[in-house]
């Protein structure tokens, strides 16, 4: 039997998701690979941890390639943005609460890159005035990351469903920080 890594980590991160302080012993299980077989690959939690920091900074940058948010009116592209982090929205809470990857210098790399585009499209929206000047844009991408998360809880724990949870999150965020309009 094949060991297939990133299957590995997709069943890690979805139970990590539900339950943060799960056990080698269960990420093994849920993994359907043995204990043994998941330390050859991942030595410990940190190991593990560390690969779904990638794993997460890699499905974000995708995430943000589908939302296309380069293109066109700022609104509609944190919108499409949101759209598209919601289904990794819990994931992604997962590695929002695990600050021991903010010690690994490739991660942090990645997030920078995400950080970078996220701010270039809050800067553009200000720059076009759409967004208010006084949030700054790292405040509004810091912002966007801890309501993406807290959607995600809400979702694991039956107070948001699921199909509302973009919709919530967009309508707080940009009822926040769009401009008044004369």
């Amino acid at each position: 039997m094949s060991f297939d890594r990133e299957q590995v980590l997709r069943e890690a991160a979805a139970l990590l998701t539900r339950k943060a302080t799960a056990s080698m012993d269960e990420i093994a299980k849920a993994a359907g690979v043995s204990r043994a077989t998941l330390h050859r690959y991942f030595p410990g939690r940190d190991a593990l941890v560390r690969a779904l920091g990638a794993l997460g900074v890699e499905q974000l940058e995708e995430r943000l390639d589908a939302a296309r948010i380069e293109e066109g009116d700022p609104v509609e592209a944190v919108r499409r943005l949101i759209g598209e982090a919601m289904p990794v929205s819990g994931f992604l809470a997962f590695l929002y609460g695990e600050n021991q990857l903010y010690e690994v210098a490739e991660i942090d790399e990645g997030w920078g890159r995400i950080d970078e585009r996220v701010s270039a499209l809050f800067r553009r929206g200000q720059e076009q005035g759409f967004f208010r000047y006084d949030l700054s844009p790292a405040w509004l991408c810091e912002a966007l990351y801890a309501l993406i998360a807290a959607s995600g809880w809400c979702v694991q724990d039956g107070k948001v469903a699921s199909r509302d949870s973009a919709r919530m999150v967009g309508e707080l965020l940009l009822g926040g920080m769009l401009r008044e309009r004369s």
